[in-house]
């Protein structure tokens, strides 16, 4: 039980810490310190779904339905371009932390950001459901517990990037810094929707 628990927890975070937009984006948010709460706990919640729906065999109905994937993979790639471009624009406009805040948007929006940027990703579906769910079955009886570890792995990060992130808000408190991150953070986008274009899953 043990072992499959920490073994949950490794695989779960193995998978998680990589950068992506899920990431920059609860990044943002915490920076920003605007809806932290709410974005974290979408971001952890959809996690723990689909790591269950990976642990109790789901990912079959996901293999076998790839046309599935290319719904989800061109509506990745529509909204990170649409995003990533926001973003761009953002870094032309944000002159101020206030201004910044303001553009990080209302409670819906983010919180609609955030699930669009959760299942949207293609990739999401491999790691969690497909990868995460055959690993979990070679535990055999342990599965579940190795699903737990994989879930509280998710919400260890997203908790720690979020409410991490707002707390050091400070870092990011001048004009150039916003401009940088927003940079960034839309250049990650585009380069992931680019990616998904080209490449798909």
């Amino acid at each position: 039980m043990i072992s499959s628990v920490g073994a949950g927890l490794a695989t779960g975070l193995s998978l998680i810490v990589a950068i992506g937009a899920q990431n920059a984006f609860v990044l943002r948010q915490g920076l920003a310190r605007r809806h932290v709460g709410p974005v974290v706990a979408v971001c952890a919640v959809s996690d723990v779904v689909l790591i269950a729906a990976g642990v109790s065999g789901i990912g079959a109905i996901v293999e076998h339905a790839p046309w599935l994937l290319d719904v989800v993979r061109w509506g990745g790639v529509a909204f990170l371009t649409w995003y990533g471009l926001r973003s761009l624009r953002s870094a032309t406009r944000s002159a101020t932390l206030d201004a910044a805040r303001e553009g990080a948007g209302s409670r819906r929006a983010a919180i609609g950001t955030a699930l669009a940027l959760t299942w949207l990703n293609p990739h999401v579906y491999l790691d969690t459901v497909l990868l995460l769910g055959t690993v979990a079955a070679s535990h055999g009886s342990d599965r579940w517990w190795f699903g737990a570890g994989a879930m509280a792995a998710s919400l260890a990060w997203f908790v720690g990037l979020g409410f991490g992130a707002r707390r050091a808000h400070r870092l990011l408190a001048t004009p150039r810094a916003w401009k940088v991150l927003d940079v960034l953070i839309g250049l990650t986008m585009l380069a992931i929707a680019l990616t998904l274009a080209l490449h798909g899953t």
